[in-house]
């Protein structure tokens, strides 16, 4: 034990409540005393190291201390009566909640196994986001997640010990749910963690080849960048620049994997294997760091990310540029302030790690729940005020009910079958006859309770009733017995002409503005009503190729997606949802021609910002961006890619209304 003992002390010195750190540990270590871990090791060890994750996580005390004990109920002689006794009821809280998720199993067939390459821009697997979702919801607490999650991460450290039936099984779980839990958190290094010790009980042998590969290539890189961090510093310091800091930061072995499917597999292709990663005071800075580099070194044509103007999905945000370094060498630079990187780092957790409240933006919108947890830290003005917020109770007026085949079905609190039937497919809630509820015939108008098991009984012959309407809960449910009421079943789905949309239509549409655009062939580009640089991607059903007939269809968060003319999807789609068809069509690259234009504007903070936003927001490519500041104006030179006069007439006055800009010429 004395080898633990220096550790033991930093994570106890550490609290904010030594004493309750201490005398969680003492109690720990002596109900587990004599227990052996699988691997040999006295098992006290296994709580130390979830407290010191913890401790990482900058978690309150009470907290920490139930780190220390989580085990303790399930697997010694003391009880949680003891606990709440020594620790009061707070700590047993904690406790009981990791035990109560401790004893959540997973149906054999909730969780599928997948091979990497299946692995990229996959839908959701529904199976899994239910899980994830009873998770949350069984937990109660947000920081009895944290402190599963910190137990997972140790048991995956010392998963080789176990048979590797069990290993396969474990790392499984790890992947499909805790490290997408960890991700909607926030928590990017926790999911990054999660994701690499899974990697080589999944898939061995990419394992294998990858660390293989990539070892002599992270070595040389750190060298280099160690050669360049100087050299960058004080290029800095003649532009008055103070860093908080500078380091460098390798990618982790499963996402790199992952974007090496992307680019076949070509390490060389990949410029962020060790980032420089720039940590600044504030917004301003960061793009002031920005000009500095380019005023330096040369960037790569269109590999400028602003994501602070615009976040990641994830809610990411920095400024990434990719140059010609030093020796003619491509490297990649990370701008972001210190709240940006401990949000990227730990997400929700990264609020323990300030005095004052942090008001944390919602992640992932196309996930109301989780947007839930991230919308509570708005109102928080105290660090108090947050733990006191801490309860999952936005869970409290949702069920989880079974299929016949053990999926799960997340439906509101109240209920019926008839919900079910549609939350399953339209189809069978169309022609619902009947129900059976754990084995038992029951009207359709019973409200369900957690955890039964519904099997629905269709008949073609049945139809909705006007009846339903009077218990159905769900939206969807609602809108779809609507429908059928209001229009003859022949004509519920006719059949819709692409709407023609012009340019400038298309520009005020949800579409997410992107930089660049798919393409399935070189030489050619896909066209949206015309126009071209709106986000789209390629349908995988249909694969388009470049010349053929196609559509596309207005997805929520994603921009469209492309599809052939007569696929049988965007047939459906067409039908359906006539309102989010646009017209697609294949056309020469050479359509689109570099421009280069200078901005000169008054120097403020966000004015990047306002332009990269403007400029995006036509649908129009960056190709490339420079600053140049000095005595409160701002010179920005930059090469955009423009598809026709019309676009470049609306580039001009969309610039001209950014405050501050004073003139804009063509290079």
């Amino acid at each position: 034990m004395s080898i633990f003992s220096g550790l033991i002390q930093k994570i106890i010195k550490s609290s904010s409540d030594a004493n309750l750190a201490e005398k969680a540990f003492e109690f720990a270590k002596e109900a587990h005393s004599g227990q052996k871990r699988v691997s040999g090791e006295e098992y006290i060890q296994h709580p130390i190291r979830v407290a010191q994750i913890l401790t990482e996580m900058h978690l309150d005390p009470k907290a920490i201390a139930a780190g220390f004990l989580h085990d303790v109920p399930d697997d010694t002689k003391k009880t949680l009566d003891d606990i709440e006794k020594e620790f009061g009821k707070e700590v047993a809280f904690l406790v009981s909640g990791v035990s109560k998720l401790g004893k959540l199993r997973y149906p054999k067939d909730g969780l599928e196994f997948k091979p990497a390459k299946d692995r990229l821009e996959e839908p959701i697997d529904l199976k899994a986001e239910n899980l994830r979702k009873m998770f949350f919801a069984m937990a109660e607490d947000l920081r009895v997640i944290l402190i599963k999650l910190a137990d997972r991460q140790h048991n995956m450290e010392t998963l080789g010990s176990l048979p590797p039936e069990k290993q396969r099984r474990i790392a499984l779980e790890t992947m499909e749910i805790f490290a997408p839990l960890a991700n909607r958190l926030g928590m990017g290094e926790m999911k990054g963690r999660l994701e690499d010790l899974s990697f080589p009980y999944l898939y061995p042998k990419e394992f294998e080849w990858l660390a293989k590969n990539v070892k002599e290539k992270y070595k040389e890189q750190q060298k280099y960048l160690e050669k360049v961090k100087p050299i960058f510093k004080k290029i800095l310091e003649k532009e008055e620049i103070v860093p908080i800091d500078i380091h460098y930061r390798a990618k982790h072995y499963w996402s790199l994997y992952q974007k090496l499917l992307r680019n076949e597999m070509n390490l060389d292709k990949i410029y962020d294997l060790i980032a420089l990663r720039v940590i600044v005071d504030d917004v301003k800075t960061c793009y002031k760091v920005l000009g500095a580099i380019h005023k330096t070194w040369r960037p790569l044509p269109g590999r400028i990310k602003d994501y602070i103007a615009l976040p990641k999905t994830n809610n990411y945000q920095a400024l990434h540029t990719t140059c010609f370094c030093l020796d003619g060498k491509i490297t990649e630079f990370q701008v972001k302030t210190k709240e940006m990187h401990d949000e990227a780092e730990y997400g929700i957790t990264s609020h323990w790690a300030y005095k004052e409240g942090v008001s944390l933006k919602s992640q992932r919108k196309k996930f109301a729940w989780v947007q839930q947890l991230r919308d509570w830290q708005k109102e928080v003005s105290r660090p108090g005020e947050f733990l006191e917020s801490l309860r999952i109770d936005f869970f409290k007026d949702r069920i989880f009910v079974f299929t016949p085949k053990g999926d799960v079905i997340d439906l509101p609190d109240g209920a019926t079958p008839v919900d079910f039937a549609y939350s399953v497919h339209t189809d069978i809630g169309q022609h619902c006859s009947s129900a059976k509820i754990n084995g038992k015939m029951e009207a359709l108008s019973k409200p369900l309770q957690n955890w039964d098991v519904v099997e629905i009984l269709i008949d073609k012959k049945r139809k909705p009733s006007k009846k339903w309407l009077e218990f159905a809960k769900t939206s969807f449910a609602r809108s779809r017995i609507k429908r059928f009421l209001e229009i003859d079943t022949d004509e519920i789905f006719p059949q819709a002409v692409v709407k023609k949309l012009t340019p400038e239509e298309v520009s005020h549409k949800p579409l997410s503005p992107a930089i660049k655009i798919k393409t399935s062939k070189e030489g050619f580009a896909i066209f949206l009503a015309g126009q071209s640089g709106i986000q789209a991607s390629l349908a995988r059903c249909c694969q388009p190729k470049a010349g053929e007939n196609i559509g596309a269809y207005i997805t929520q968060s994603r921009g469209a997606t492309v599809h052939k003319a007569d696929c049988n999807n965007f047939i459906k789609s067409e039908k359906k949802w006539p309102q989010k068809i646009i017209e697609a069509s294949w056309g020469s690259k050479e359509k689109l021609r570099a421009l280069s234009l200078e901005i000169a504007a008054e120097d403020r903070l966000g004015l990047l910002s306002d332009i990269s936003i403007a400029i995006s927001g036509l649908g129009i490519n960056i190709l490339n961006l420079q600053t140049k500041t000095g005595e409160k104006i701002a010179k920005i030179s930059l090469a955009v890619e423009i598809s026709d006069p019309e676009n470049l007439d609306r580039l001009f006055h969309r610039l001209r209304q950014i405050k501050g800009v004073t003139d804009i010429k063509k290079d």
